[in-house]
């Protein structure tokens, strides 16, 4: 179960990772109820203004000695805050996946991961690639029955591993850990034909929705054999045994396997590659939210799509989602979605605080199903539920949103998430861009839910 640790994107703290956030939530709406404000409360419990901010969004958790203090101001019991804030004891745990083609750097990227959020502060743990391991060790497709029996001893290796890196994780006594798999349990996919990969699936028991969104972010690193051919090699891996243009297909395929993600980067080579890993570590910082998770998204209205076309498209993937908006404080919008596909589903709750239309703070966790269901019992009555299917598409390693909704035949939405702001848009071709709509209210998803779609007239 995932969760946020204030201001950092997303999260996992131990088993009981939700707690912290009820924590939060409790504290936001004890003091609401009784009129105060933030400076008020601070003042009676003799803190600062910044602590009790702290308290609200998940930051930092009070002391006994303040929470008694809370406990008296609010009439409650004081072991009822007590099992909220220390259940949440254990370390903030992130699950990435460092992936990419053969020759793409991901030895060298992983050395300067574990040196850059060591001294951040993470405990970086590093889950060693699978593939190599058991074909290092002599088991391989070939020397497997079939490529589907050795398909289903990588896999469950693979989420083997992944388990007790978690675990460890969990008893260390630590505020954050960083759990970084060379390679996840997707990149099988680039190996294996559809049939292969649904009785993949079927041995563990995990929909491919689930097997994608179980890691928090993943970053590809393009090939060399894309862009760098000079520097292309087999020598350093002793695993690896593509030529440059097996290579080149092979990055296509394991881009593929990863879209539809919710947080999928591609690292190019349009650098020398110092630069390259150095943009790898900066869109790592981006998404830890070291040191702020600020949220970079241009949004466009465009043309409605031919979706079949999408459809088709190997580096493209159909997401449907249910957005219910929950009621917020001021500025903030708060709000907890179903995505998936084919009746498997993963469940988040976001909150975004706007800092400028270009730019936003955007907080999330993961919710269990019977967590999504009670909060939907606290959507905002003023604003509609949204239904809409997302098309999530790689192109030219920048990775677009489309969504369409069912109250428009003519338009829709595409957006893209930016690490900085002067970052140059290329636009897919096969997408007609009517104008850019970032900065227009009207276009924002709490506007659509408030009118229904209805909006002025492109």
């Amino acid at each position: 179960m995932k969760r946020i640790q204030y201001p950092v994107h997303c999260r996992r703290k131990g088993d009981c990772s939700f707690n912290d956030y009820l924590f939060a939530n409790k504290l936001y709406s004890l003091r609401k109820a009784a009129g105060l404000t933030q400076a008020q409360v601070a003042r009676l419990v003799g803190v600062s203004d910044k602590t009790v901010s702290k308290w609200e969004n998940g930051n930092a958790r009070p002391a006994s000695e303040a929470l008694q203090k809370l406990a008296a101001l609010f009439k409650v019991s004081a072991g009822e805050l007590l099992k909220l804030r220390d259940r949440s004891d254990g370390p903030m745990i992130t699950k990435i996946v460092i992936t990419g083609g053969p020759c793409a750097g991901k030895t060298t990227g992983l050395s300067w991961i574990q040196n850059t959020f060591s001294q951040l502060g993470y405990v970086v743990l590093v889950v060693p690639e699978t593939a190599t391991e058991l074909i290092s060790g002599g088991v391989t497709p070939l020397s497997c029955g079939t490529n589907l029996d050795y398909q289903k001893c990588q896999m469950r290796l693979q989420l083997e591993k992944e388990s007790l890196f978690e675990q460890a994780a969990g008893t260390m006594k630590t505020e954050k850990v960083l759990i970084v798999c060379d390679r996840g349990a997707m990149d099988n996919r680039a190996y294996m034909d559809d049939l292969e990969f649904s009785q993949v699936l079927d041995s563990i028991g995990r929909s491919e929705v689930h097997l994608r969104d179980s890691y928090d972010a993943v970053f590809h690193l393009e090939t060399a054999a894309k862009g760098a051919v000079e520097f292309y090699t087999t020598e350093n891996n002793k695993a690896r045994t593509e030529t440059p243009e097996e290579a080149a297909a092979l990055d296509d395929k394991l881009i593929a396997a990863w879209t539809g993600h919710p947080h999928l980067r591609v690292i190019d080579n349009s650098t020398n590659f110092e630069e390259k890993l150095k943009r790898l570590i900066a869109e790592m910082q981006h998404f830890l939210g070291e040191p702020e998770p600020y949220e970079i998204e241009r949004r466009f209205l465009i043309r409605y799509p031919d979706v079949k076309k999408l459809e088709a498209l190997p580096n493209c993937r159909k997401v449907e989602i249910i957005q219910t908006y929950l009621k917020a404080k001021d500025g903030d919008e708060l709000r907890i979605r179903q995505r998936g596909e084919n009746g498997s589903y993963i469940y988040y709750k976001t909150l975004k605080h706007t800092v400028t239309p270009l730019k936003r703070v955007e907080i999330e966790e993961n919710l269990t199903q019977d967590e999504y269901l009670q909060l939907l019992m606290e959507a905002d009555p003023a604003l509609h539920q949204i239904r809409k299917t997302r098309y999530c598409l790689t192109y030219e390693n920048q990775y677009f949103k489309i969504d369409v909704y069912p109250f428009w035949n003519d338009r829709a939405l595409m957006e893209i998430e930016l690490r900085d702001e002067k970052e140059t848009v290329r636009f897919p071709g096969q997408l007609e861009i009517i104008k850019e709509v970032t900065d227009d209210g009207n276009y924002n998803s709490r506007s659509l839910a408030q009118n229904g779609g209805r909006i002025p007239e492109a």
